[in-house]
């Protein structure tokens, strides 16, 4: 298996084929698996990074969507998307509960704290939120470093584990600067 920079797991996101197509366009391959792709499989391609892609599915439902659990052993900057954000929350021993109302549309995203993945961009940069539940405590060695009017947590980030999560999609047009949110993952995060 030939070497991939950046491997997006797939959780059913609508917008899961514009992730990697932005990181393309920024000059990193990338490729797209199921959620459920091998650890092995995951190995094999020996990624720098890892996205975890937004979904459809609520991460505290019976039949969630799942990836390996060992994916968060391998030492590898992750970045999770609406429900990869989600997913890292639970996985990591935090809460995530339905929100009181959906939220859909653009919300001003506030920097709390100086991190390489918002390098080169604005604060107060306009981003697309799509999502009906919402992380209520982040895990513990994790720090919010992105707010917005609605989502106390819009990015979260584990500096040791090198773990970082969005609420909102930075991969659609919408995003003004999400194109380069992704880039600086790869780029300042993963070193592509």
């Amino acid at each position: 298996m030939k070497h991939v920079p950046i491997v997006v797991l797939d959780f059913g996101s609508q917008y899961t084929q514009i992730i990697a197509r932005k990181l393309r366009e920024s000059g990193v391959y990338s490729e797209i698996v199921p959620y459920s792709e091998s650890i092995e499989n995951i190995k094999a391609r020996t990624p720098k990074g890892i996205i975890l892609s937004g979904g459809p599915a609520s991460v505290y439902a019976k039949d969630a969507y799942h990836p390996h659990e060992e994916i968060f052993e391998l030492g590898l900057p992750i970045l999770g998307i609406c429900y990869g954000m989600q997913l890292i929350s639970q996985h990591f021993g935090g809460s995530v509960i339905p929100a009181d109302h959906h939220e859909y549309g653009k919300a001003k995203l506030n920097f709390v704290k100086d991190n390489p993945i918002f390098k080169d961009t604005t604060d107060g940069q306009i981003v697309w939120m799509s999502h009906g539940d919402r992380v209520e405590n982040i895990p513990e060695g994790f720090e919010k470093i992105g707010v917005s009017e609605n989502s106390p947590y819009a990015a979260i980030a584990n500096l040791e584990k090198n773990i970082y999560a969005f609420q909102f999609h930075p991969e659609v047009y919408h995003s003004v600067e999400g194109s380069k949110l992704l880039k600086n993952f790869a780029k300042y995060i993963c070193g592509c």
